[in-house]
């Protein structure tokens, strides 16, 4: 069995972990009412656009997500949250070098040891979710549950669902699809593409990720009957008679969706091992992108 395919299998566990961490009220996470940005990389910027939208749909103040490459340093902050696994992804530690001068700041990582330590005034180190895979895929669900028990949600059915999605079937014949896509809305657009993150890592698969509005404006137009469209959430009205009228297969969230996610994970890992990938270490990646 691949590492990510027991740290898949994990994250009931870790959810739960998750919860009680949150409970404790760990130092450094966003007060309300502060002013906040969170940066990240890859899976831990999708993480980001998440739990922005989540927090300033909870009323706690302003937020906003960016890729670490692409912060603007001339905005003011009360607060910039860095997520980054490794704690070592060059992008987080060029922006925290800058940002420390003008803002608080939080890092949040499965590895406290890192250089991240030396650069933010706080850091939240979630060494229970961390993971051998080059996939992430335990720490990002790991890390939305505790935030969201953070913000005040009721999260104590989100472990149980998590079990529930790894016993659950499938899309039926997944691997005969040429194409994917993921669509959500609002804090579930970041899962949405997360979920084609996944994909593209694990089974060099062709997908794709959009707003479930958005998908009408030009991305339909690849779907047929080799397609797998599948929805974080609730859809817009009238988008999955559209969508199934392209003679796509089309997949409903019947759990929580961040429990969905963990379906789509374990597609992505099944994928892969169809084609006879390492889904471990895949091509053209590391667990984290150092740069010279």
């Amino acid at each position: 069995m691949s590492h990510a395919s027991e740290e898949i299998a994990s994250q009931p566990a870790c959810w739960r972990t998750a919860i009680e961490v949150a409970a404790a009220k760990p130092a450094g996470l966003p007060e309300p009412g502060e002013r906040v940005a969170v940066i990240g990389c890859g899976t831990s910027w999708f993480v980001a656009q998440s739990y922005a939208v989540l927090r300033e749909r909870s009323g706690q103040g302003e937020t906003d997500a960016f890729t670490a490459s692409e912060f603007p340093l001339s905005r003011r902050y009360d607060r910039v949250v860095a997520i980054s696994r490794s704690g070592t992804t060059t992008e987080i530690l060029r922006a925290l070098s800058q940002i420390g001068r003008v803002s608080r700041t939080t890092a949040i990582t499965a590895v406290g040891a890192s250089p991240v330590r030396d650069l933010t005034d706080d850091v939240l180190t979630l060494g229970f979710a961390d993971e051998q895979s080059v996939v992430q895929t335990r720490f990002p669900t790991t890390l939305l549950t505790l935030l969201r028990a953070h913000l005040g949600e009721d999260v104590s059915r989100l472990p149980g669902q998590a079990e529930r999605a790894l016993g659950m079937p499938l899309p039926e014949d997944f691997d005969g699809f040429r194409q994917f896509t993921f669509l959500g809305a609002g804090w579930t657009v970041g899962l949405a593409n997360e979920a084609a993150l996944k994909i593209r890592e694990a089974a060099q698969a062709w997908a794709e990720s959009y707003s479930g509005m958005e998908y009408r404006h030009g991305p339909i137009a690849v779907a047929d009957i080799a397609s797998l469209v599948w929805v974080f959430g609730d859809a817009p009205h009238g988008l999955l008679d559209e969508v199934r009228a392209t003679g796509a297969h089309v997949e409903v969230s019947l759990l929580d969706p961040l429990a969905e996610l963990v379906r789509a994970q374990r597609m992505a890992v099944s994928l892969a091992d169809r084609r006879g990938l390492d889904v471990d270490a895949p091509r053209h990646l590391t667990r984290s992108v150092i740069l010279t």
